[in-house]
């Protein structure tokens, strides 16, 4: 059996696309094929089931899947300990981010372990799915950390340590009945329509769970993926917001204002996985983060 063949299958039934996984492996899809299928062939038993515009792991491939993930782990730690022997790290590290890093100087602290670790190739990845999509791919091994806001408890086998926070103001557009105001109380927000961020996102949680406390409901018409845009939606009228403060620029057609008397805390925190020993390579960026 071979290391090639179980990177393969492991691509694969992560990207659930054998397109996608060629993409990711920088190899031809051919490639991929013949190596899934010279698996299969080995292990008598067919993998993924291939339809015309899906593949499924089959209760075969669900099986090898964690153990083909263990093996490579195991395989890695080989070379990891071989490249210490030699002076060096090597490998690849898989980052993941949320879009609104303001909090961290994310390029900075790449470009740090970029200069002191030049030999390991760093990928960087953004999901739409927000925190809780990173959390996702860091549990099932699509990622060896991510930087998340999860104001909620995280899932079992994965760690945080909260590195810096920040609170979510009340965003409005000039004009607006608020603006211009020192701050405002949570309750005076009820009947506003709410310009948020899908559920998933920390600042979707921060917001549902202040005004769940509080007793109030909340209108979210419209939901969008990319907080950079927040405030454009804002002073063009569509809504108000509740957006981290670093996050809101100073315009004349904008007003921030501090919202009392509710818990609007944003945190920001590295997330690592408990249930997998975490290469050389990610234990040196999580020491230097540290």
């Amino acid at each position: 059996m071979e290391l090639r063949h179980l990177a393969y299958f492991v691509a694969v039934a992560e990207e659930l696309s054998f397109t996608r996984a060629a993409e990711r492996l920088h190899v031809v899809q051919s490639g991929v094929f013949a190596a899934i299928k010279a698996l299969e062939h080995e292990l008598g038993s067919p993998l993924l089931d291939r339809g015309s515009r899906h593949v499924r792991l089959t209760d075969a491939g669900l099986a090898l899947l964690p153990r083909a993930r263990a093996t490579l782990d195991a395989a890695r730690d080989a070379r990891d300990a071989v490249d210490q022997v030699r002076g060096g790290l090597r490998g690849s590290l898989r980052v993941g981010t949320i879009t609104a890093m303001g909090l961290i100087d994310l390029p900075g602290l790449l470009g740090r372990y970029h200069r002191e670790h030049p030999d390991v190739s760093l990928h960087l990845l953004a999901v739409p799915s927000g925190s809780q999509g990173l959390l996702d791919a860091l549990a099932d091994g699509r990622l060896d950390l991510a930087f998340v806001s999860v104001p909620w408890t995280p899932p079992a086998g994965i760690e945080l340590t909260e590195l810096a926070a920040a609170p979510l103001d009340l965003v409005v557009p000039a004009g607006h009945r608020l603006a211009g105001r020192g701050s405002t109380e949570l309750g005076e927000l009820a009947g506003e329509t709410f310009v948020d961020f899908p559920a998933g996102y920390g600042t979707r949680a921060v917001a549902d769970r202040a005004f769940a406390t509080a007793g109030l409901q909340r209108q979210v018409a419209i939901e969008i993926t990319d907080t950079s845009v927040g405030s454009d939606f804002v002073r063009n009228g569509l809504g108000v917001a509740l957006l981290p403060r670093f996050l809101v620029p100073r315009r004349k057609d904008l007003h921030r204002i501090p919202v009392t008397g509710a818990d609007l805390r944003w945190p920001m925190a590295l997330a690592i996985s408990v249930t997998r020993t975490p290469s050389a390579a990610a234990q040196a960026l999580i020491h230097l983060i540290r």
